[in-house]
């Protein structure tokens, strides 16, 4: 469910506050059909809800919870990144070219 960029996007803008679709629609720069369609998704998943406020249709994340998470995932990510920096950063002053006597 949140194996999409758009699905963890949507609840990154979310953080704020309930939005409209059409505001999501914007501020994802997708079309209406596929933000509708991370939002069902989302919704189903129980990740957040929405409500009817004449024809528009507004959304906001269900459990403060979700982005608490959400944060702490992005710390391990950020950590793990960095520890596969570091480890580049050795590989890069390595010399891996033949050895004495091959060649």
């Amino acid at each position: 469910m949140l194996g999409h960029p758009a699905r963890v996007r949507l609840l990154q803008i979310l953080r704020n506050g309930e939005l409209t679709v059409g505001a999501l629609q914007e501020a994802l720069e997708l079309e209406s059909g596929a933000t509708s369609q991370h939002l069902s998704v989302l919704r189903k998943q129980g990740l957040v809800e929405s409500r009817r406020d004449g024809t528009s249709v507004y959304y906001r994340v269900k459990d403060p919870r979700t982005l608490e998470l959400l944060e702490l995932v992005k710390g391990i990510i950020l950590a793990t990144l960095e520890g596969n920096r570091v480890l580049l950063d050795d590989l890069a002053v390595e010399d891996f070219g033949p050895g004495p006597g091959t060649g």
